[in-house]
């Protein structure tokens, strides 16, 4: 047989992701039943402390899940916590598993590793007096971080898991009127498509913002400058422009927020360029600017699609309550 077969699996390249905040939990539970019930909730069964034991066992599944799972990325994991909880009603234990990291990739895996390791714990130490035995419901409750966000299980959490959790959405944009300007000599003569302003604009509805004006305008000083001051008076609280942050000669969106003469905000637009670069290092080479002019915050964004949705991705976290403080809001608006 000739020739080179390739793998039918990989592990997934994440080199080009973004190192976030990432946290995930996970539940499920061992169904003890009449027998063994008692002797697990009073720490009476023949091999000891099975509550105790299995959150033992919790951490080191978590921690092995790259061992366990040969296309699993191994992760610095920075918190595990594993919680049991007896269930009365059920004669079950409910257990959870807690992880978290800075990564480019999540820690799903991790929390459901953790859940598992400690339930066959249980099923281990209460084997001897109920054989018997059910694991089930085993499911991830939520996840936080990477390009997504907060993903919630579509089972949902009951209160106290909420409670103890916290799950934390980023705060949206409260249906503010945003607008999106396209910088493009050759866009706006009808050359070639816009891509990037429909994928800002898709962005920002997804953010809860009100998209009310999208416009192409020619790369330069003006009319830029001039349509930022229209929006502005007109109540628009954030504007994108993508476009115009090069190093080309007609590349001169950043001369034109200067040119407004408005409130620079420097560390948003260092945060642009520090995250977009672990994306490509063609980030350092970007002009990205921001300014706040009167009520209005404005954005000025590379001009290729995937650079302008990934900028918008930087800023999700915090465009809400960014723009909360702009309009007058203390810090504790945050969510």
């Amino acid at each position: 047989m000739s020739g080179q077969m390739n793998a039918a699996f990989h592990m997934a390249d994440v080199r080009d992701k973004r190192v976030t905040r990432r946290r995930a939990v996970a539940v499920g539970e061992l169904h003890a039943g009449p027998v063994a019930y008692p002797l697990i909730v009073e720490r009476r069964l023949p091999k000891g402390d099975a509550l105790v034991m299995a959150e033992i066992a919790g951490l080191q599944g978590a921690k092995m899940a790259s061992a366990l799972m040969p296309l699993c990325h191994p992760l610095p994991l920075e918190l595990v916590h594993v919680y049991c909880a007896p269930v009365p009603e059920r004669q079950a234990i409910r257990v959870w598993c807690e992880c978290a990291s800075e990564a480019r990739t999540g820690v799903e895996m991790e929390a459901l590793a953790g859940v598992n390791a400690a339930l066959l714990t249980l099923y281990d130490l209460s084997k001897p007096v109920e054989p018997a035995l059910r694991i089930e419901g085993i499911r991830l409750l939520f996840k936080e971080g990477g390009k997504k966000g907060l993903w919630l299980h579509p089972d949902g959490m009951d209160e106290a898991e909420r409670a103890r959790f916290r799950p934390r959405p980023p705060q949206g944009l409260g249906g503010a009127a945003c607008a999106v300007l396209t910088l493009s000599d050759r866009a706006s003569q009808g050359i070639y498509d816009d891509e990037s302003g429909p994928r800002l604009v898709a962005g920002l509805q997804a953010l809860g913002g009100d998209v009310v004006a999208t416009e192409l305008l020619p790369d330069g000083v003006e009319p830029l400058a001039g349509r930022l001051r229209a929006l502005a008076a007109a109540g628009v609280r954030l504007c994108l422009c993508t476009g115009g942050t090069g190093l080309g000669p007609r590349d001169l969106a950043p001369e034109a927020l200067q040119s407004l003469g408005a409130r620079r905000v420097d560390g948003l637009a260092q945060m642009l360029r520090a995250l977009s670069a672990q994306h490509t290092p063609m980030a350092w080479l970007s002009r990205a600017e921001v300014v706040q002019l009167d009520g209005m915050l404005v954005f000025a964004l590379p001009g290729s699609p995937r650079a302008a949705a990934q900028c918008l991705d930087i800023l999700a976290p915090v465009l809400g309550h960014a723009l909360a403080m702009a309009g007058g809001a203390g810090h504790g608006s945050a969510a």
